[in-house]
Formats: C-alpha cells, sequence, structure tokens
C-alpha cells in the first residue's frame, strides 16, 4: 500500500479534452491554473490519507520539491522518496533497502509532478458545488468526473482557497476507498539547491540499486 500512495497521485490522470461544464467552475479553475503555470519552483508540504473498505487506513506526509523548468522533483515521504533529474527517477524503497531507477515519463499523455497541480485541466466535466467552511475560511468546491469511464475512480472533490490556491484533493475510487491529499503550506518561487534533484549513492550505502532503464 505505502509503495502505492505517491503512484495514486501522480499516474492516475491522463489528457483528453477540456469540457466545459460549468462558468463558474471554468472560470475558478483557469484562475487557478494561471497561479500554478507562473511558478517556477515549488515547495509543498502535504499530509496523505487513504480510507479503504476492506483494509487499514493509512495515513501519511511529506514534502514535493519541484524545478518546472527542468522537470525535475523530489518527493519525500516516511518510507518513500522520488527524485528525478528530469531524465530519470530513483525511487527509494527504504524498509526494503532498495533503489529503482527508470526513465522519466516526460510525454503530454501521462500528467506527472510537474502539473499535478493543474492535471483538471484535461478529461474531466466538472461544476461547482457549495462553498464549504474550515476553520473560518471559506473553501470554493468543484467536483470533477472523469470522461473517461473507464478510469479506476469516477470522482474528485476539489477544494481551492481565497488565494486561489489548491487546499485539498478527495478521489472517490469505484472500490469504495477515499484517498485525500492535503496541501498543508506551500512555498513558491524560492531557490532549491540543484542537489535537491541528484541521487547521490554515498546516501544509501547498503541499499541495492536495480536500474530498470
Amino acid at each position: 500500500m505505502r509503495r502505492l500512495v505517491l503512484l495514486l497521485l501522480i499516474s492516475c490522470y491522463s489528457g483528453l479534452t477540456f469540457a466545459q461544464q460549468d462558468a463558474f467552475a471554468k472560470k475558478l479553475l483557469d484562475q487557478v491554473s494561471k497561479k500554478y503555470d507562473a511558478y517556477k519552483t515549488v515547495q509543498a508540504d502535504f499530509s496523505f490519507q487513504a480510507n479503504q473498505v476492506d483494509a487499514e487506513n493509512y495515513t501519511d506526509g511529506g514534502v514535493m520539491y519541484l524545478n518546472k523548468p527542468l522537470k525535475q522533483y523530489k518527493i519525500v515521504l516516511k518510507d518513500q522518496e522520488l527524485i528525478s533529474d528530469g531524465k530519470s527517477v530513483w525511487s527509494i524503497l527504504k524498509e526494503e533497502k532498495e533503489v529503482q531507477v527508470t526513465d522519466a515519463d516526460n510525454s503530454t499523455e501521462s500528467i506527472g509532478p510537474n502539473n499535478i497541480f493543474t492535471f483538471y485541466k484535461t478529461g474531466f466535466k466538472y461544476v461547482s458545488m457549495d462553498d464549504e467552511r474550515l476553520k473560518g475560511e471559506v473553501l470554493n468546491v468543484i467536483e470533477l468526473s472523469p470522461i473517461d469511464t473507464k478510469k479506476n475512480y469516477f470522482k474528485i472533490k476539489l477544494r481551492i482557497n481565497q488565494n486561489k490556491h489548491i487546499h485539498d484533493v478527495l478521489i472517490f475510487d469505484k472500490s469504495g476507498a477515499k484517498y485525500t491529499y492535503t496541501i498543508n503550506s506551500l512555498f513558491v518561487n524560492h531557490k532549491l539547491n540543484p542537489s535537491t534533484f541528484k541521487f547521490e549513492k554515498s546516501k544509501y550505502p547498503s541499499f541495492e540499486v536495480v536500474d530498470l532503464r
């Protein structure tokens, strides 16, 4: 389960056509997209919660670093790290003491960390819902459903704060499970050390490196 947590957010979307369903929702999503598209670097502290029907619930938290112009990222969780220099991806599995190396997927058909905050721009029908309050803050709510009904999820609930940033994403899986990703803090356009996006074998001396490229 823990090895699949990141994959749910990174690879469960694919680009299709842009379905315009709700004028208010479209305007709001355009505002959010414009804001995120302007950022060159992003550091996001996030938390994750999985509520499953016939399995143990699971929570985790981590940090995501993005260098968008070079398509580089680093995602740090308790039991796993992902590092990409834009060409290759190193998946560091701490419990297994293993590092899996694969080619980076930078195609426009596959949505990855560098555009994970704007995944909703293609492939969805969407409708605005009633605003919700959380700790005194008003959150705009948009529900999205995939145009491709073969997806393993049927609905995504997106809550957006008044700064036009995503507060959280709730994915409704067809199995009955629910997956929630919450952005707890966001730092943008800060200078990130280039070494952040480089895998250094010396930091993992007892790990087996499996090159799958």
